[in-house]
């Protein structure tokens, strides 16, 4: 247990950061290319401690990783246009919302269990990322919601099922072969995309011109997710996934103070009310 907690906060050092770094690309270089970037460099530094167990993908996690690469690659477009067209300490806190999914799906699918003052927070949790959407409280509806929230809201469902198959798929296989064949796998679709909108011919000068940028977010996003591919292995699916999630309150400093941006006081209340419910769900799953 001491193991997965340490993985877990690892994954949340390295996705607080990454997020950040990430934003700044998705802004520069583009959508497709940032996830081709990302998933590109993972798959080529774990292919030499993949191959061994490359088999197993399409073997005994067949089902799991077909079904988790799919789910990743709509919640990593989902992920990243939201990161593109929204702020930093909007959206973060939004993506909570998939302890609540991967939480769920554990319940059910694998009998983990909520108590009844996890509830409260999750129900508290929810109330607290619709207030910090709301960009006002008078329900105009030319200005009720924040650029990229919808998509946020849409991200974390869809990354929370992604979570959870992972996380099943790295006790199945193993979390360096899972995390080796969903990044082949996405880097094939984005690179896919890029050559269908002309996007891959520009790509080196794209690298040399934000190589500090791109540098930065591959190294603290690939760190997470393998840290957390581990971290599902040595604890609850639940407690790794809600540990991880308290990099919210890395992200959200990373906005404030790096990027200036600002929320109205409804959204500073919801935010700070997200990051104590997410981080006593962290503490107490």
């Amino acid at each position: 247990m001491e193991v997965g907690i340490l993985f877990a906060l690892v994954a949340m050092l390295g996705w607080g950061f990454g997020d950040f770094f990430i934003q700044k690309s998705t802004r520069k270089v583009g959508i497709w290319t940032t996830i081709f970037i990302i998933t590109a460099i993972g798959a080529i530094v774990l292919t030499p401690f993949a191959l061994k167990n490359a088999g197993n993908l399409l073997s005994v996690g067949r089902n799991v990783f077909i079904i988790g690469a799919l789910a990743y690659f709509i919640a990593a477009f989902l992920d990243l246009k939201a990161l593109k067209e929204g702020k930093l300490d909007v959206v973060e806190p939004i993506w909570s919302f998939e302890i609540v999914s991967s939480s769920l799906l554990a319940f059910f699918l694998l009998g983990e269990r909520i108590e009844m003052i996890q509830m409260v927070f999750v129900a508290l949790l929810i109330i607290s990322l619709i207030l910090v959407s709301l960009k006002t409280l008078h329900f105009e509806r030319k200005y009720l919601v924040e650029k990229g929230v919808y998509v946020a809201f849409i991200a974390a469902i869809v990354m929370g099922g992604a979570n959870f198959l992972i996380g099943v798929g790295s006790r199945t296989v193993d979390p360096i072969t899972i995390k080796w064949g969903m990044d082949i796998f996405l880097a094939v679709c984005s690179g896919i995309f890029m050559i269908k909108n002309k996007e891959l011919g520009g790509i080196s000068g794209k690298i040399r011109k934000n190589a500090p940028v791109i540098l930065c977010m591959s190294v603290f996003d690939n760190a997470a997710w393998l840290a957390f591919g581990f971290a599902m292995v040595f604890a609850p699916i639940a407690i790794a996934v809600a540990l991880s999630e308290s990099y919210i309150v890395i992200a959200v400093l990373l906005g404030y103070f790096v990027n200036k941006e600002k929320l109205k006081k409804h959204q500073i209340i919801g935010l700070v009310l997200s990051v104590i419910s997410a981080v006593y769900l962290a503490s107490s799953l």
